[in-house]
């Protein structure tokens, strides 16, 4: 098992940031970046699990709910990564977004 601590305290910073911006800034964009990460950590997750199968996407419920959906997307892939260089390109991948985010 690797160690995802990292991964998950920065996706927690994220979804926090979220919970506090205002909601013009989510309407400018901030919550379609998480959606949008979220989405990818979803599909990475399911693509470990079930190698093959059809993806399934994740839906949109709404700007307020994408801190939750960053969370849950994160947590599920942090379970079945395998090595130190995933968890560091997951890391990546969070910290580009919420950059991109604004948050």
């Amino acid at each position: 098992m690797v160690d995802t601590t990292s991964l998950t305290r920065a996706v927690d910073h994220f979804a926090d940031r979220l919970r506090a911006a205002p909601q013009s800034r989510l309407q400018r964009g901030a919550a379609a970046e998480a959606l949008g990460l979220a989405r990818q950590l979803a599909r990475w997750a399911q693509a470990i699990e079930q190698p093959g199968a059809e993806p399934r996407e994740m839906p949109d419920a709404g700007m307020f709910a994408a801190a939750d959906q960053i969370t849950v997307a994160v947590h599920d892939l942090a379970v079945v990564l395998t090595s130190e260089a995933e968890v560091g390109e997951a890391l990546r991948l969070v910290e580009e977004a919420q950059k991109r985010a604004g948050v």
